[in-house]
């Protein structure tokens, strides 16, 4: 008679704290350590999220010393596009009523305050202290709310009637310049960001910023802001990447109106003063106060309008 031996009979039994090579681990399951998904920041041109078309990105570092994010590099063709965008997009923001655009800008001040602790966060990331990132919070967001209240206030502030020796009644308005591009520093990531795109768009023209090199983050973060609220999709385009490649293709481009440059060194004063030879166009290098109305009008032309008067009506000779 045959002897019926069953499988299970002749297997040893390993306990579950076991290493690979069967020895114990005394009971204690190591635990790999998890790496980070970090997240992919992409541009912000025409009110969508394209990834940069180089196919580039650094990686900003973080006071532990470990990489934060992937932060798109943008090229000169990104720069093309963004322009292009923001043309696209000038003609219908300069058009609407100053009251529309205070509303629309209030509205994006109220999103900002609801995201502010996702902006605290990305600060503290970039080396702020939690009480520093609060009051660069709270003050970035003031300092839009305030704007947002001169849209529809600098026109009769700065216009005037002006005096002259003919039949004419004599008119001077500010309107936008157009499409004005805007260099940030790299001293913070949110408050620069707000006090150079504000009295910019406040005055009815359109944008290209391109974005700390060192604090990007939060810069777009404001821009999701942006992308959800009513504002029309080209008024502001945002780049990151690195000044050096980008600033010289946006102050040479023939369909940028105005610069803005924050922090400019000697070097780059000469080649911005030579490149904006081309098209005549206006360099910046913002001075006025932050909040200050001034700074509207750095990115402003004068229009000025002559209007005859028949003798005998409205005042015959002028003043």
């Amino acid at each position: 008679m045959s002897k019926t031996v069953t499988k299970s009979a002749s297997v040893k039994a390993v306990p579950v704290s076991s290493g690979m090579n069967g020895h114990s681990t005394n009971g204690a399951v190591k635990k790999a350590e998890r790496l980070p998904v970090m997240k992919t920041y992409k541009i912000f041109i025409g009110g969508k999220f394209p990834r940069t078309e180089s196919g580039r990105y650094y990686q900003p570092i973080g006071t532990d010393g470990k990489p934060l994010a992937h932060v798109c590099r943008s090229s000169r063709k990104d720069v093309r596009d963004a322009v292009v965008a923001a043309r696209g997009a000038v003609g219908g923001w300069a058009g609407r009523s100053a009251f529309n655009r205070s509303q629309i800008l209030y509205r994006i001040g109220e999103m900002l305050e609801g995201r502010s602790a996702q902006f605290v966060h990305e600060l503290m990331l970039h080396g702020a202290t939690q009480k520093q990132a609060e009051a660069e919070v709270a003050a970035a967001i003031d300092l839009w709310i305030h704007y947002a209240g001169w849209c529809d206030k600098y026109q009769a502030l700065f216009s005037s009637v002006n005096p002259t020796n003919s039949s004419h009644f004599n008119f001077s308005v500010y309107e936008p310049t157009g499409v004005v591009g805007i260099q940030c520093a790299g001293s913070n990531g949110l408050l620069e960001l707000v006090s150079l795109i504000a009295p910019v768009i406040t005055g009815g023209n359109a944008c290209v910023v391109v974005a700390s090199e060192k604090h990007p983050l939060p810069a777009v973060t404001f821009t999701e802001v942006l992308a959800t609220s009513d504002l029309p999709g080209g008024v502001v385009n945002l780049m990151t990447g690195f000044r050096n490649e980008l600033l010289k293709p946006l102050v040479a481009h023939m369909d940028v109106n105005a610069v803005v440059v924050a922090d400019a060194s000697k070097e780059e004063r000469t080649m911005l003063d030579t490149e904006a030879t081309c098209n005549l166009k206006r360099v910046v290098y913002p001075k006025a106060e932050a909040g200050s109305p001034y700074a509207i009008l750095d990115t402003q032309e004068v229009k000025t309008t002559w209007h005859p008067i028949e003798r005998g009506q409205g005042g015959g000779g002028g003043y």
